[in-house]
């Protein structure tokens, strides 16, 4: 009896651990999509002006990189930096390292690339420029001399 508790308690122990790892590999991120609006296209073509974009649409767009900026480094890692699109509007790139390869951009940089566009006080932040690591949709990428991070 007294050896079948032991076994009992390990194994309890085993799957708390267990849980806590699944969950801080799946739980909730802090940039996790929301489900796009059914009538909501895809995403929307490069080129088109950033001032007519929705928060959490899907774009697709491309830039030279302006600055570069330190990574952020709370929650999930992510690369950042500037990006000028051809209407000299800015943008801010946070690109996820735990999900993707860090893109080797220096500034001044040409890329291309497909994420979802977030509102904020300085004109909009691209983030999702990633896979889905869950597979419910096609997630984002940047491309830059010709190779694809994702």
């Amino acid at each position: 009896m007294r050896l079948s508790r032991t076994v009992s308690s390990r194994l309890l122990a085993l799957l708390a651990i267990v849980a806590l790892a699944l969950f801080q590999y799946y739980g909730p991120a802090p940039d996790t999509p929301p489900a796009a609006p059914r009538n909501a296209p895809a995403s929307q073509p490069a080129g088109t002006t950033a001032e007519h974009w929705q928060a959490g649409q899907w774009v697709e767009l491309s830039g030279s990189v302006q600055r570069l900026l330190s990574d952020d480094s709370e929650g999930s890692r992510h690369q950042r930096f500037i990006l000028r699109l051809p209407e000299q509007r800015t943008l801010l790139i946070a690109h996820n390292l735990d999900l993707a390869e860090r893109v080797p951009v220096r500034r001044g940089d040409s890329v291309r690339l497909r994420g979802r566009y977030e509102r904020n006080e300085r004109g909009g932040v691209i983030h999702w420029t990633h896979h889905d690591p869950q597979g419910f949709n096609s997630g984002g990428w940047i491309e830059h001399q010709g190779v694809r991070y994702q």
